[in-house]
């Protein structure tokens, strides 16, 4: 059974850094383009980074370029997002996707182009 699952969601305080993982079982994630999309109460699910298969291409949402950054451990069969200088807006449901066929260039466009989804982890930017 093909399952992915984050985890290092929680509460921060503005200007706090967290650091997700999302962990595959089931496939490998060798060979898929893995992005992390976000969706804040009342908004459209939307990308925030993804990773090429090798690792050796990565993307981000302007929102986040310089404060994220995205990066994979493939014998870990892991993906990680460390988020740095977490802002209010950072508040959302956190999710990693996988697809084994995408152009990079369309990795952050469309959630509808990941077959595969983790559960979710909650990531609350709050004073």
């Amino acid at each position: 059974q093909l399952q992915l699952v984050e985890s290092g969601g929680g509460l921060v305080q503005p200007g706090g850094s967290l650091r997700l993982s999302c962990a595959a079982s089931g496939f490998t994630l060798d060979y898929h383009v893995i992005g992390w999309l976000r969706q804040a109460p009342g908004k459209e699910r939307e990308g925030v980074s993804c990773i090429s298969r090798g690792g050796g291409f990565t993307d981000y949402a302007d929102s986040v370029k310089g404060q994220f950054n995205i990066s994979r451990d493939n014998a870990k069969n892991t993906v990680y997002l460390q988020m740095n200088s977490l802002k209010l807006e950072d508040t959302a449901i956190y999710y990693c996707a996988a697809v084994r066929h995408l152009l990079f260039s369309r990795c952050l466009r469309d959630a509808k182009d990941y077959p595969y989804w983790g559960q979710g982890t909650q990531v609350t930017v709050s004073s």
